[in-house]
């Protein structure tokens, strides 16, 4: 049954695709629309558990994630997609996440901008590495024959584009910024729920053929993701706030960007788009039920 996976496609036509792309770059500028100078120059004083978060997210989870891969050994499309995840930034419910928790808003906010800006070029040249590191993978990546530079201009065109307008904007007109961000931010993520929910609801049948595995697969690739942020931060014995901060925003991934590339350039590939998929849920769930744990705790 499992093989059928990797022969499966998800259904989703080009017009709910552009509209995918449309709430993305909207998320992302939202994010933006929080991003201030003096932020960056408090990050640039206290700069240890930035650049550890930066390691979490695009060294150690993907390493992790390889790691799990080779254990579990789940079907090729399903390794495929993730180490697609593990190769993608940080959610911007994370920032949402971590002020919930009692964390370092400001180490959040910045760790997402700057691991948005930084996947441009990481998720596409993760992505290769990892994939090639595995052979069922490498091998599906040679018959797929993907081209990086079109996922480096997707990328580019749908998260940095419009990140780079929001800090701008923010420091050009703040008042306008904080007004903004308060109607952008939810609407981003109820739009993007929306195309889950569309998403999962044309696919129904594929979805209740494989949940109880897929499931079991996002359960052990996030808590792999959360331990990353979390067993950095205690081995570099950081304090609570940004300890927090970084089991969240490594935890948290942008599984929308993930569903992007997936059905941009893979088809829609059954075992991807599942993953990805159930990852954009489950990890609002885990998220949140961390975030409303360590809210206690301080």
């Amino acid at each position: 049954m499992l093989e059928d996976l990797d022969k499966s496609t998800l259904n989703f036509n080009q017009d709910s695709l552009f509209l995918l792309n449309i709430s993305l770059a909207i998320i992302m500028f939202g994010v933006a629309l929080d991003l201030k100078f003096s932020g960056f120059k408090a990050i640039a004083k206290n700069p240890k558990a930035f650049w550890i978060g930066l390691f979490s997210q695009f060294i150690f989870l993907p390493f992790l994630t390889w790691i799990l891969i080779n254990i579990v050994q789940p079907p090729p499309s399903v390794a495929l997609g993730m180490f697609l995840v593990a190769a993608c930034p940080g959610g911007n419910v994370s920032n949402f996440l971590s002020h919930l928790a009692k964390g370092n808003s400001e180490l959040s906010v910045s760790l997402t901008a700057f691991s948005t800006v930084f996947s441009i070029l990481l998720t596409p040249l993760n992505f290769s590495i990892w994939s090639g590191f595995y052979g069922p993978t490498a091998s599906m990546m040679q018959v797929i024959s993907l081209d990086y530079w079109d996922v480096f201009q997707t990328v580019a065109l749908i998260l940095g584009i419009p990140l780079l307008l929001g800090i701008a904007i923010n420091n050009r007109f703040p008042d306008f910024a904080i007004r903004a961000t308060r109607i952008l931010k939810p609407l981003s993520i109820l739009i993007f729920a929306a195309f889950v929910g569309i998403a999962f609801g044309g696919n129904y049948d594929l979805f209740v053929k494989f949940i109880g595995v897929i499931f079991l697969w996002v359960l052990a690739h996030n808590f792999t993701a959360l331990f990353s942020g979390f067993s950095l931060s205690k081995i570099f014995r950081l304090n609570l706030p940004d300890t927090k901060t970084l089991t969240i925003e490594t935890g948290i991934q942008n599984s929308g960007l993930a569903l992007v590339l997936i059905f941009t350039y893979f088809e829609g590939l059954g075992g991807m788009a599942i993953i990805a998929a159930w990852w954009g849920i489950w990890h609002i769930v885990s998220g949140i039920a961390i975030a409303l744990v360590w809210k206690k705790v301080s």
